[in-house]
This record gives structure tokens, C-alpha cells and sequence, in this order.
């Protein structure tokens, strides 16, 4: 599954783009979020179908580059109205990207950066693509992921390599490789993003956008799993402004019929809480994760945000939670092993097929494979029993702080081809793998595991001149609160996110 730009559109799309009228100039239209393209729309001074052509033009001029979508619907760009997109929701027609993991488009190939899963087509709709289409937005192609969402970048030369348009030696980090590259890009305000363990804020940080991983009981997964039977798996988007990343949420969020756990709703609206600015907060810095450490340099980014927080009235300190942080991240790579090992076994049995095939899953699938399928009932109930001291650990912490800061990452995004982060590793071991992972990506798994918020701004800047996010976490379902603390920054910034820089490879920039 090369990038087959002639084969899916985009060599009719990147000839047409050179003629292409467009609504805006790529100035005008990399200062819209999706909120004011969707008041354009209302105002009826653009249409649903402008917004898309816009989008296949910024793609046709940025994705040869960055390989980072792999997809263009083609009749959703002519007709946005044709996949039952709703043009009176909140969104209005505004373009979005999905990315090629989770939610099923009917008719449409999802291929989950997998050789194994080409020419998949999904025979219906999910729940959440149908909340998204009903909130106005108009799903028109697919973004780039690692195979199955299990890795740290989307970087297999057999596949597709998608690079950081900050510096396009470098990854995106993942598993929402293509999503972070879009947005960051500029290509598109807002794109979809899914998050086992870290996949919508590691990206979002390495890229300079916007990642919310949302609490437990906000975004259905239906059918085919539950907040019960995925238990880290978390649907979400990046985005560039927080009311973006609120309204969002407001228009997607709620439980499909026969959830396991009921779907909760705040007392208002994100979009009407982020206009004020939260009270006083206490906050937490911490780089030391257990084992873990963050880079000097990303500490010191990481002081740099706490003084700015200072500055804006909050309450400062280093703090921790009393968590056995060994216990806790040997319980996550059990889940990982064994829910990857049945996400495995279940598309090898949809093929007739006993075992992955070696020459179609990359090689640390196969092994995750192997060493999860057998997982027991009693191994399974000894991690449960992990995530319950975890996440009332993160409980207990919460009675004492509001809010606690880390960066997204421990250590700077890998260059382009550094395998020992990939799927096509030639490790051996799949304990020594995660532990590589672990290292890496410290800050992010466990709020998965207790199932609470977490979001990643980009506020820091790693050595490499890449982004680097900071992350907020909250208690269970104090996601507002850290949408309110967000938007309190944005206003503080005059909306600069990244120091107001935007990468070299951009819209803007030809």
C-alpha cells in the first residue's frame, strides 16, 4: 500500500489545483479556524463546496511532501452533501479529514496503515461518523496512521512515510500521524484523531496543534466496542483554537443505544464555559514519571510554562502522584499486548487466516501477536486490578490539585527512520519495545488507563526547533476545566500558539 497519489485522485487533484478559483487567498484562509469558516458558510459568503475545493487544493500542494493523506473523496469535494453531511449543524460544511483508524465510513476503504487490510471497505457507518456528519462537517478523505495504531510514527517505506512539516526530517510522531501534519500544515482547521495511549496529544505536540483526549464517557465507539471492551480507546480531533477543539465536543459527544456505562453531559455547553477564564488553580509540575525522565531542555520548557501560568494567578508547585508507576506501566503493556493481539486475531479471522502473515503485518505486530493471544482471564484481572490502585492514586492527587503539567514527550521526536520506535523493528523482544516506548512517551498512557483528561498545547519548542506540547490533566470529567485553563492561555497569547510561528512547509508558503 504505497502512497498512490495517480490511483486515488491526487494527480487529478494536483492538476486541477492550478486552476482552481479559490474562495481565499492561503493567508486569508490560514487565519480561519473551523468556527469562523462555518459562520462564513451561515453568512453566505462561501460555501460547503468552496471550503472543500480549498482543502484539495492545500493538499494537492502540501501532501507530495508530507505523505499525509492518502485519500481524497473526490465526489464529496463536487457534492458535500452526497455522504449525508449536514449543512445546518454547527460546523456548516466545513471540510475534515478522518483518519484511517476507528470510525468506518460506509462504502469507503479503511486500510489502518496495514499491507494486511488493503482494499478493506467498511460496510456501514459507526456512531461517531454519523454524530460528525450530523454537526457539519464534511468528512472528504483519509489521513496516514501507523499499522493498526501501534507505533510511534506513521514510518514504513513499504506503506507511506508521513513527515513533520516543521521539518520534514522528522516524524510526526503518532499513531495520528497524517492529522497532525494536515493541521499543523495549515491545510485544514480540524481533523480527526484517536488516542489508546497518547495518539492525539504525542502528535499534536510534535506538530504545534491542539489535543484534547477527552474522559471516559464522552465519545462513543460503537458498535463494535465500549468504553467496557476498548477501555483506553478515546475518539477525539486537532485543531488549532480551543473553541474549535470545545465545539467539537459539544456537537459529538453522547453514548450510542446499549452502552455499558452511561454517557455524561456538563452543566454547560464547552463552548459557552471556555468564555471565562477559570478561578485561581493549583497545579502540579512534574517531569519525573517513575522511571522516567524529560530532557533538561524540555524541563526547563516546562518551568517556563509553569511561570507562565504563575503570571496569569495560578498556584505553582512541583507535585506527584503516589502512584507505583512500575506497576502501573506493566499493566498498560499487558493491555496493549493482549487488546492488540484480539484486534489482530480478529482481522485475521474476517480473512480466513490462522496466524498474521509475515510478509503483510509488520514484524512487532507479530510478535505482540504472538505473546498476547494466550493472555488470561487471571492476567487480565491482575491489570484491572493495577488500573484501580492507578487511577484512585490520580483520584487522591486530584482532592489536592486541579491540574498537573508535564511535557507531552520525555525525549525529542526521532528523525525519519529510527526503527526502534516502529513496528517494522527487528527487536525481538515485545517487552523491550514498549520499554523503548515507555521512554519516550512517558507523560501520556496512564491517562488512558485511569480514564481521565488530558490535553497537549503548544506552548514549548523542542531543541530540534520542533513544537513541544505541555500536557494538562485533570480528574475524571473535568474536561472543561481544561478546556477553560486552555482558552485562558489562548487570550493571554493573543491566540500565538507556537510563539506564532508556522512551520517551513506550510499552505502559506507554496
Amino acid at each position: 500500500m504505497t502512497t498512490r497519489c495517480a490511483h486515488l485522485g491526487f494527480a487529478r487533484i494536483l492538476e486541477q489545483a492550478r486552476d482552481m478559483a479559490l474562495a481565499m487567498s492561503w493567508d486569508e484562509w490560514a487565519g480561519q479556524d473551523a468556527v469562523a469558516l462555518a459562520t462564513l458558510v451561515r453568512n453566505g459568503e462561501v460555501t460547503p463546496a468552496e471550503l472543500a475545493t480549498q482543502v484539495a487544493a492545500g493538499i494537492a500542494r502540501t501532501n507530495p511532501a508530507l505523505s499525509a493523506v492518502i485519500e481524497v473523496f473526490e465526489d464529496v469535494v463536487a457534492d458535500p452533501l452526497r455522504d449525508g453531511m449536514n449543512p445546518k449543524g454547527p460546523f456548516a460544511g466545513v471540510p475534515y479529514l478522518m483518519k484511517d483508524l476507528g470510525p468506518t465510513l460506509k462504502g469507503r476503504l479503511q486500510e489502518m496503515g496495514s499491507l494486511l487490510m488493503r482494499g478493506n471497505r467498511a460496510a456501514a457507518d459507526t456512531y461517531l461518523t454519523a454524530r460528525i456528519r450530523a454537526a457539519g462537517l464534511n468528512i472528504m478523505g483519509r489521513t496516514t496512521t501507523p499499522e493498526f495504531g501501534c507505533c510511534s510514527a506513521a514510518d514504513n517505506p513499504a506503506v507511506y512515510v508521513t513527515r513533520n512539516p516543521w521539518d520534514t526530517d522528522y516524524t510526526t510522531n503518532g499513531s495520528s500521524a497524517g492529522t497532525g501534519a494536515m493541521v499543523a500544515a495549515g491545510v485544514l482547521p480540524i481533523a480527526h484523531a484517536t488516542d489508546g495511549g497518547g495518539s492525539i496529544r504525542i502528535p499534536a505536540g510534535a506538530c504545534g496543534n491542539i489535543g484534547l483526549k477527552t474522559s471516559r464517557g464522552v465519545f462513543s465507539i460503537a458498535p463494535h466496542a465500549s468504553d467496557l471492551t476498548g477501555l483506553v480507546s478515546i475518539q477525539g480531533c486537532h485543531t488549532r483554537s480551543v473553541r474549535d477543539t470545545a465545539a467539537f465536543v459539544d456537537a459529538c459527544r453522547g453514548g450510542a443505544p446499549g452502552e455499558f456505562m452511561p454517557y455524561w453531559m456538563p452543566a454547560e455547553p464547552y463552548t459557552d464555559l471556555i468564555r471565562r477564564d477559570p478561578g485561581r488553580l493549583r497545579i502540579a509540575l512534574s517531569h519525573e514519571w517513575g522511571d522516567y525522565r524529560a530532557t533538561p531542555h524540555f524541563v526547563r520548557e516546562l518551568e517556563k510554562a509553569g511561570r507562565f501560568l504563575e503570571d496569569l494567578g495560578h498556584q505553582v508547585d512541583w507535585a506527584l502522584p503516589a502512584v507505583d508507576f512500575r506497576a502501573a506501566f506493566a499493566a498498560q503493556t499487558t493491555c496493549y499486548i493482549s487488546n492488540f493481539a484480539q484486534t489482530i486475531n480478529n482481522l485475521l479471522a474476517q480473512r480466513g487466516l490462522e496466524r498474521p502473515p509475515a510478509d503483510l503485518v509488520e514484524p512487532i505486530n507479530i510478535r505482540i501477536w504472538e505473546a498476547g493471544i494466550g493472555t488470561s482471564y487471571t492476567e487480565r484481572a491482575r491489570m484491572q486490578a493495577v488500573f484501580n490502585t492507578t487511577s484512585r492514586a490520580f483520584g487522591a492527587f486530584f482532592e489536592d490539585w486541579d491540574i498537573i503539567l508535564t511535557p507531552v514527550t520525555a525525549l525529542p521526536t526521532p528523525r525519519i527512520g529510527t526503527t526502534e520506535y516502529l513496528t517494522i523493528s527487528d527487536n525481538p523482544s515485545v517487552l523491550d519495545w514498549f520499554g523503548n516506548l515507555w521512554r519516550q512517551f512517558a507523560y501520556t498512557p496512564l491517562a488512558n488507563l485511569c480514564g481521565i483528561p488530558a490535553i497537549s498545547l503548544p506552548m514549548g519548542t523542542q531543541e530540534n526547533g520542533l513544537p513541544l506540547g505541555i500536557q494538562a490533566q485533570a480528574r475524571q470529567a473535568n474536561d472543561g476545566l481544561l478546556l477553560q485553563l486552555a482558552a485562558q492561555i489562548e487570550r493571554a497569547m493573543e491566540g500565538q500558539w507556537n510563539a506564532g510561528r508556522r512551520p517551513g512547509l506550510h499552505v502559506t508558503r507554496g
